[in-house]
């Protein structure tokens, strides 16, 4: 038996590149300068601000490690950024990185389409996903409940989903960028 009190508070341990400002200023500490990294957090969306260690580069896309230990490019990380505080840089690479992100955590985004539940009596949390109607909301309920789904490529075969990897990212946009009253999976 676990003696914590109340949930632990998760932290991000990876992060991808949306921005990177060799000579920044923070929006999230004031005064603070320096080069300033603008991410994406990989287990909760989180978009985040980095301070960078002086004399490193960054590719956009590129996948940093940002837990207390274990980082070799990053001094800290300052804090949580809105989506307004995003550079016209990084907002522009948010959906190439959030397809990156589901792409490389296959496992993960799958097992959404094998456990995604009804939101409402009228609303199923797949309905959510763009591209995803009643119809094949509908298949892919069927199909999952014959045997879970093991991939993209599956899902694609098995219900014709054109792409599912583009239209998850553009799910984790919309939900990033225009805080819905419902989100799959962004948590608040």
């Amino acid at each position: 038996m676990s003696n914590k009190i109340g949930p632990s508070r998760k932290y991000e341990e990876y992060a991808y590149v949306l921005d990177f400002i060799p000579h920044g200023k923070s929006f999230v500490i004031k005064e603070r300068e320096g080069p300033i990294v603008q991410a994406i957090g990989e287990e909760w969306l989180t978009l985040l601000e980095i301070l960078a260690m002086n004399r490193v580069t960054f590719e956009v896309g590129e996948r940093i490690c940002i837990a207390r230990e274990g980082r070799t490019k990053v001094i800290s990380v300052l804090g949580r950024l809105e989506y307004k505080d995003l550079t016209n840089n990084a907002k522009n690479e948010l959906p190439i990185v959030c397809e990156k992100i589901v792409r490389e955590n296959e496992k993960k985004y799958v097992t959404y389409f094998n456990e995604l539940q009804p939101v409402t009596p009228r609303l199923h949390a797949l309905e959510l996903i763009p591209g995803i109607g009643k119809t094949l909301m509908r298949q892919i309920l069927e199909e999952r409940e014959k045997k879970p789904f093991e991939s993209f490529d599956d899902i694609q075969k098995r219900v014709g989903l054109k792409d599912p990897v583009k239209l998850i990212a553009k799910r984790l946009v919309e939900e990033i960028s225009e805080a819905p009253r419902i989100t799959v999976f962004v948590k608040k």
